[in-house]
């Protein structure tokens, strides 16, 4: 391996990408918590959904603000490691970032801060329906982000003239064939995640002695998600899986270490994928299972990384390692989803402090997991940045060795001091719970207009309280 700037550059995007997809991930999923708390509240009028609601902006605002700090050198190590990128895709790319600004980061910016500071300020459904334009934000956000990193993994709707790729058909750009599916994976990904963080939060206040309404929501709330939401996502999984197969066959030739296209693809448990031997070393598998996924039928014949020249093979080691773990962590997911709802129903969920235990932990699951998919997606598209019309290594900025070892050391330095101080202090708010939050001065009491017989479902599901009682009301 040679140690260049080419090399350095990708280790330094990757390191600072890998930072930065875990807050907006985030922070999609808990505007969309926020808004669904605000709505129950003004739907209700018990406390708890305010409170939480409270508690959780907190540590949104911070996430936030660490999500956009984190985006901004993202965009300048464009222009720094990777100015011919913008030269050969920036017709396309260019715009739909762009889209993404118009769009989406005003669209958040605008009503951020009435969410985050009008609590007595606005009307009770003005703050909700700004924490629910916030939740579309982030939400369009990823719209446009995926749109375009799907189109450099399938381009279409262009045409390349001296290298350079100028857009013909902005609907077949946009609504790229891959699209569909990786977006509605990605965004099933921040919700799963967040609910794990809910559920993790509730369970450390419970363990800790703080069996509090506010804590058994936060359980609550985040069983159902993650009960109805991990199938889903293995689902959504296994048809952009079958996707691959049609779109970007070597990418998951890697993701299988696929050496033989004559004989069906085999289902590897484990093994050492060996590039240079092409064999896999150590390798455990179900013969046939590849195929029967991927192409409906265990004798399907589908190409394998020797169906590629060598300088067109995209590494395997990385895709196949991290697409293992992402199944091995959803799986897990689901188990411990449906074990949570079985114990919920039999009504011993916060009596089970194993499970208790183990849910307080279980919060880096859906990091781990998007990450692990972030590769695969990433590495399993090398050695290209846009398929077919630029390679990686033709992008790179002209800049030496040492200039990109020198800010690489910078950026590890700075973001193991910035991001560190970060979580530690979103931490530090997760620690203190919702029930600190509930000395501050109280909300503004909902219209009872908005207090009717509908709250009685929520009651039911979240809470404790009798269906049609007429008493809940907000705090005074």
């Amino acid at each position: 391996m040679v140690i260049d700037a080419f090399l350095l550059s990708r280790i330094q995007f990757a390191f600072t990408i890998s930072f930065h997809i875990v807050f907006p991930a985030f922070t999609i999923g808990l505007s969309a918590y926020i808004a669904t708390l605000l709505g129950l509240w003004l739907k209700t009028g018990d406390p708890k959904f305010h409170l939480l609601a409270r508690f959780w902006t907190k540590i949104f605002a911070v996430s936030f603000a660490m999500g956009v700090v984190s985006g901004i050198v993202l965009s300048y190590q464009i222009g720094t490691n990777w100015s011919r990128f913008s030269v050969a895709v920036g017709n396309i790319v260019g715009p739909l970032l762009g889209y993404e600004v118009l769009t989406a980061f005003f669209l958040e910016a605008s009503f951020l801060g009435v969410m985050l500071f009008g609590w007595k300020r606005v009307p009770p459904w003005l703050h909700f329906l700004s924490a629910a334009i916030v939740a579309g934000g982030t939400a369009m956000s990823g719209f446009w982000i995926l749109s375009a990193n799907s189109w450099m993994q399938y381009p279409v709707g262009h045409e390349v003239r001296d290298g350079i790729a100028y857009p013909v058909d902005w609907m077949k750009i946009v609504f790229n064939p891959t699209f569909p599916l990786r977006f509605a994976h990605m965004m099933t990904a921040a919700y799963l995640t967040t609910a794990f963080v809910v559920l993790a939060t509730g369970a450390r206040h419970l363990l800790a002695g703080h069996r509090t309404e506010s804590a058994k929501t936060m359980v609550r709330m985040a069983i159902l998600m993650i009960a109805l939401t991990a199938p889903l996502q293995a689902l959504i999984g296994d048809f952009h899986g079958k996707q691959t197969a049609i779109y970007q066959p070597a990418k998951l030739a890697a993701i299988e270490a696929h050496w033989d296209s004559a004989k069906p693809g085999a289902l590897v448990l484990f093994a050492w994928p060996d590039e240079k031997a092409e064999l896999n070393r150590f390798e455990i598998s179900i013969p046939g299972v590849a195929s029967l996924l991927t192409h409906g039928s265990m004798d399907a014949l589908f190409p394998s990384l020797k169906d590629f020249k060598v300088e067109d093979r995209p590494p395997v080691l990385i895709p196949f390692f991290a697409f293992r773990i992402m199944v091995g962590i959803g799986t897990l997911m689901i188990l411990f989803g449906w074990v949570g709802a079985w114990l919920w129903k039999r009504g011993t969920i916060f009596e089970s402090r194993r499970w208790l235990w183990l849910a307080q932990y279980s919060w880096p699951a859906g990091f781990v997991a998007i990450l692990s998919g972030w590769f695969v997606t990433e590495v399993g598209r090398q050695p290209w940045l846009a398929t077919g019309v630029l390679r990686s290594k033709d992008a790179v900025s002209p800049i030496t060795t040492l200039e990109v070892a020198i800010s690489l050391g910078l950026f590890v330095f700075v973001y193991c001091v910035v991001f560190t101080a970060g979580i530690l202090l979103i931490n530090r708010l997760i620690d203190k719970g919702p029930d600190e939050i509930s000395h501050e001065d109280p909300p503004e009491q909902p219209s009872k207009r908005t207090l009717k017989a509908a709250q009685a479902p929520a009651a039911a599901i979240f809470g404790d309280g009798h269906p049609g009682d007429d008493k809940i009301q907000p705090a005074n």
